[in-house]
């Protein structure tokens, strides 16, 4: 099985290169389901790690756009349609600046296994554009979702491939789609995007599902552990929906969030981080953390730098890093562990690096997954799609409560799969695993598709 692996991971190098982040997440998935090759002999003759590394389709596209000033932009579009396996295409969009083709692919992949885990029939997909929306007026981002659509519409369906929000896209992006969608099609079809509004078939608890979810795992973690999140202090990188609402909950479970962030600086509050007044900042005014310290004086306000990210330096129990991939290095890690932190919580897709995830395991740290434990999004999106498919709408408990299932059978296939495969403890591992063999299951009775 050694010359196997060794052989797929020096085909898949060879065919991808320059992809960085992509080959980042193949090496951390396949290093860990060594024991699952073993056992199943089969997988080899039946090319499962070829096939599972290689998108089913991949499209690029040009979006040409109008700014204000009457300035046409282009910028590149993605969708990577990564394996229907298991059920549509889905997974969200990002658009930010860093985009490329490694990027989505990575995120792709890693859709592939987030979804499984949910026990939802879902596949894998993810798009997205080198647009910033940063900066821009309501007008031009309106203009550049209708141009990406435009391209988009062609590829995608509520029973073929059902996108969502990610980095960038938020309620307005999703709303400014779905209309475009909409007028191209010239038919109402709900179940094509999600993380829409409530007002126009959108599932209530949506926003909030990917933080609460992370919280509800890290809960089980914990708990599965001999531990409680009551009386620990955390620290939260990035200040969007994910880390906003694993703050909230983290809040009402008994936590001290002392510290949060986002791409020019961190802020800590010994006090505890006053959340409405992030709301207000992130959601409302689309402004900067910094703005914190208008109506919080004592707080302090932390500079960061591609090398020096000073919210990982903060004393805490427990670190939540919600913000992008590879936030948490090596050295961050290092410092975590000489603060003394007990669990990472990994609300965004691959946010530590390969080496860092390493560390924390060696060094007896929980480590929660992405793939995981930032599953409840994606979850509560197949929970929309049912209610856009039904017509019938659940109330904000009844979708917290179905994504608070969701979740704990998701740690608790990860705590068995570890346990069954001799990693008892290793959450990165029992989430590879099961999601690997559930997803190898299905090829195998596929056949070559």
């Amino acid at each position: 099985m050694n010359k196997y692996f060794n052989k797929v991971i020096k085909e898949i190098k060879n065919k991808n290169p320059k992809e960085p982040e992509f080959l980042q997440a193949v090496n951390e998935v396949y290093t860990t389901v060594a024991p699952v090759l073993e056992t199943h002999p089969e997988y080899e003759k039946l090319a499962i790690l070829e096939r599972m590394a290689e998108p089913e389709r991949m499209i690029m596209f040009r979006v040409p756009w109008v700014n204000d000033r009457g300035k046409i932009i282009v910028n590149r579009g993605y969708r990577i349609q990564f394996s229907s396996l298991i059920g549509p295409y889905k997974g969200g969009l990002r658009f930010h600046p860093s985009v490329n083709l490694s990027i989505i692919k990575f995120l792709g992949f890693e859709q592939i296994f987030k979804n499984a885990l949910t026990g939802l029939p879902i596949g894998g997909a993810k798009g997205g554009s080198d647009f910033d929306p940063k900066g821009k007026s309501d007008m031009e981002i309106m203009r550049f979702c209708q141009s990406f659509m435009t391209e988009l519409y062609r590829h995608i369906g509520q029973d073929v491939d059902v996108p969502a929000g990610d980095i960038g896209v938020g309620a307005r992006e999703i709303g400014y789609l779905f209309g475009q969608y909409r007028r191209i099609k010239d038919a109402y079809e709900g179940g094509v995007l999600t993380g829409k509004d409530v007002t126009y078939g959108g599932s209530l608890t949506r926003k909030e599902a990917t933080g609460y979810g992370l919280m509800y795992f890290m809960r089980e973690m914990l708990n599965a552990n001999k531990q409680t999140i009551k009386g620990k202090t955390v620290v939260i990188s990035g200040s969007g929906n994910v880390a906003i609402y694993a703050c909230e909950k983290a809040q009402s479970m008994g936590a001290k969030v002392v510290a949060m962030s986002d791409s020019n600086g961190c802020i800590y509050d010994k006090n505890g981080i006053d959340l409405e007044c992030i709301k207000t900042i992130k959601e409302v005014n689309r402004g900067r953390i910094k703005e914190y310290l208008n109506t919080h004086p004592k707080a302090e306000y932390m500079l960061s730098t591609p090398h020096n990210k000073p919210i990982w330096s903060i004393k805490a129990d427990i670190a939540l890093p919600c913000a992008t991939q590879n936030d948490i290095t090596l050295d961050d890690a290092k410092r975590l562990v000489a603060n003394g932190v007990i669990a990472i919580g990994e609300g965004a897709n691959m946010p530590c690096t390969f080496e860092a995830t390493e560390y924390f395991l060696k060094s007896k740290v929980l480590v929660a997954p992405a793939k995981a434990a930032n599953a409840g999004g994606v979850a509560t999106s197949a929970i929309e799609m049912s209610q856009n498919s039904m017509r019938y709408y659940y109330t904000f408990n009844e979708v917290d409560k179905k994504l608070e299932t969701i979740m704990v059978n998701i740690f608790k296939n990860c705590d068995s799969a570890a346990k069954e495969y001799g990693c008892k403890g290793n959450y990165v591992s029992g989430a590879n695993i099961a999601a690997f063999k559930k997803l190898a299951e299905a090829m195998k009775m596929q056949g070559i598709a």
